[in-house]
């Protein structure tokens, strides 16, 4: 192998890397990026202490796509992501997902309509062929563009607000799932009302040269503490929320994955988007199988791959994942099940290593708190 090859294969880095390092993180490749995975306090500690207080995630690894356009843009957008656009407000975030011919999840993503266009933030793992899948779709009439000179950190707990409060004027006034602009070092950052922990938050958008400056501040002005993809893990399995590849992928429906939800009630009863058939008629007459939350009785924990049974041991599904969480006090799981047997309460068996485990299905979220609306 040549030294030309052996340094194409070293993970990216973000802007925070070195700062990270400096607080004592472990870190780990997770999808071509070198990512702290914990610090010193270890996965359970940050969990807490985002739960009870404020944590800084840096994000920074997921794509931030850019498109310059005005509303001649949405038909092209909407046959790929099943949303109203024109029904958007200016600012305002939806939660959604890049679609392919068979209804299924090529990613699922955010996306906020701004003035000058649209910004969509894209799971690391999948920015390079979500790209190509938008830029296919859009034409060349549109510029899109990856930000790459832009850095993603997520302040997120109950103390996030008033930390932030401190840095940025009235953005307490931002209510969930919108976002603006705002000064931080005389230039602009986009900031949002949002996050993956099932908390209060913001994620701010920032020049890479400015995210460290900014991640001190906020650690100045509370007593927030930097927090790694373990406790990301585990906050966002509380709250019921997908982890791309894992808990949805390229073959999984939104309604097979409990996210119709997501999909407005005029493409529900229109259509007009790739897969709609096969999504639509899975509304109508309900999907085979389902996303579920599943609770195993006692301590051990079911990971991602264990088989579910019912209780006539009849295979029904598999856990897509799980672990323990830290909020509930014992260990939690999502899988997919039968639809005939994903009515909360169900009991089932869960196969771990050669143990059998009793388990109950229950509704998502596990934990949950509620977010700043009008």
């Amino acid at each position: 192998m040549s030294a030309a090859n052996t340094e194409l294969k070293q993970p990216n880095k973000t802007s925070l890397y070195e700062f990270h390092k400096s607080f004592g993180a472990k870190l780990v490749n997770f999808a071509g990026y070198e990512m702290p995975i914990q610090y010193q306090d270890g996965i359970i500690q940050e969990h807490t202490h985002t739960r009870n207080s404020i944590g800084i995630f840096d994000v920074s690894h997921m794509g931030q796509l850019k498109i310059e356009c005005s509303s001649s843009i949405f038909p092209y957008l909407e046959k790929i992501i099943p949303l109203d656009f024109s029904a958007i407000e200016n600012n305002q975030s939806k939660y959604s997902f890049l679609l392919n011919n068979n209804g299924g999840i090529e990613d699922d993503l955010i996306v906020t309509k701004v003035d000058t266009g649209i910004k969509i933030v894209l799971n690391a793992a999948c920015k390079d062929n979500d790209v190509k899948i938008i830029k296919d779709s859009i034409g060349e009439g549109f510029t899109a563009i990856l930000r790459d000179d832009l850095s993603l950190i997520a302040i997120q707990g109950p103390k996030a607000v008033d930390a932030m409060q401190k840095i940025f004027k009235d953005i307490s006034k931002l209510n969930f799932m919108y976002g603006n602009y705002f000064e931080y070092n005389k230039k602009k950052v986009f900031i949002t009302r949002s996050g993956y922990t099932g908390e209060d938050g913001f994620e701010v958008s920032i020049k890479n040269e400015d995210v460290q400056e900014l991640t001190q501040d906020i650690m100045r002005v509370s007593d927030a503490k930097l927090i790694g993809l373990g406790a990301r893990d585990s906050l966002r399995l509380e709250a019921g929320l997908c982890l791309y590849g894992h808990d949805i992928n390229s073959k999984t429906t939104p309604v097979e994955g409990a996210l119709s939800w997501a999909i407005p009630k005029n493409k529900k009863e229109k259509g007009g988007f790739l897969g709609d058939k096969i999504i639509l008629d899975q509304i109508k007459k309900k999907p085979k199988k389902i996303r579920v939350g599943i609770k195993p009785e006692g301590k051990i924990i079911a990971r991602e791959g264990t088989k579910i049974f019912s209780n006539d041991q009849k295979e029904i599904g598999h856990i897509t994942s799980g672990g323990f969480g830290p909020s509930v006090n014992g260990p939690i799981a999502m899988g997919y099940v039968d639809y005939d047997q994903s009515q909360e309460g169900t009991r089932v068996v869960l196969k771990v290593r050669e143990n059998m485990v009793q388990g109950i299905i229950s509704k998502l979220p596990f934990y949950k708190k509620s977010y700043v609306k009008n």
